[in-house]
C-alpha cells in the first residue's frame, strides 16, 4: 500500500502523489521511510532526496528544511529543492568555482555566512547531479 508524499517549497508544490518509499537526508544521516513508518519529524540536511513510485525512482537536490511522517503521509517542507534533471551541472560547477574564489578573496563587504551557504548549495547540486549521471555498470573492477 503506497503512502502520500508532498514536497513543498516557498515557490509551491514540487511533488504531490503516492509513493512506495522515500529516502531523505535527515539530521542524523540518510533516513528511509516505508508505508506504516512510525510518526516522526526531522530536520533535513542539504543532500539528495529520492522517492520510488510505480513508474520508477525520482531524485531531488534539497537544501534543508523539515520532514514530517504521520500515518501514511510524508510532508517535506524544503528550504529549496529541485529535480536532478532540472540542474545544469556546468552552471552549478561554475557557481562552486565563483563562490570559492569569492570566499578566498574575502572582500570587506562579504557576508561570510551567506557566501558559505551559496557554496554548500552549489556543491550539493553538483554532487547529487554527478551521482545520478554515472553510467550504470557492473560491480567495481568488472
Amino acid at each position: 500500500m503506497p503512502m502520500r508524499l508532498e514536497i513543498l517549497t516557498a515557490e509551491g508544490v514540487l511533488f504531490d502523489g503516492d509513493v512506495d518509499s522515500v529516502v531523505a537526508p535527515g539530521s542524523e544521516g540518510e533516513l528511509g521511510i516505508l508505508p506504516h513508518h512510525a510518526a516522526l519529524m526531522t530536520m533535513l540536511q542539504p543532500g539528495e532526496l529520492r522517492y520510488r513510485t510505480a513508474g520508477g525512482e525520482s531524485y531531488l537536490a534539497v537544501h534543508g528544511g523539515f520532514m514530517e511522517v504521520t500515518g501514511g503521509h510524508v510532508v517535506v517542507l524544503a528550504d529549496a529543492a529541485e529535480h536532478v534533471e532540472a540542474i545544469d551541472v556546468d552552471r552549478a560547477e561554475e557557481a562552486v568555482r565563483l563562490a570559492q574564489e569569492r570566499i578566498a578573496a574575502r572582500p570587506a563587504d562579504m557576508d561570510i555566512e551567506r557566501a558559505l551557504r551559496s557554496l554548500r548549495r552549489a556543491q550539493v547540486r553538483v554532487r547529487v547531479t554527478r551521482r545520478r549521471q554515472r553510467p550504470a555498470t557492473g560491480p567495481p573492477g568488472a
